[in-house]
């Protein structure tokens, strides 16, 4: 059992840290497109922002339904950030509770 749930573990929080990334590099593209230093009329930047908007909203949109409107200050990048750091660490104790580590 081991011999799976050890790289399964360290895939999973692999991929939890690269979505980690992605959130953080979506909410500073957005900080930048809405202070108008860069122009989402560049194709590139557009594409760019497009593929973050793709990855990040499916789980940016529940969490934005449960929270208060704040006006224009969107706290769900945070709210989701803290949700995958406390499955990190669920599943670091779980990798310790097995002993896969």
């Amino acid at each position: 059992m081991n011999i799976i749930l050890g790289p399964l573990l360290l895939v999973i929080q692999l991929a939890l840290n690269l979505y980690v990334w992605v959130i953080i590099v979506q909410a500073v593209m957005s900080w930048l497109v809405a202070f108008g230093v860069v122009n989402t009329r560049n194709r590139f930047v557009y594409s760019v922002g497009n593929i973050l908007y793709r990855l990040t909203e499916p789980a940016l949109a529940p969490i934005r339904r449960i929270l208060p409107d704040l006006g224009g200050i969107d706290l769900s990048p945070v709210v989701l950030l803290l949700v995958i750091v406390f499955i990190q660490n669920v599943l670091g104790r779980l990798a310790l509770h097995v002993g896969v580590f």
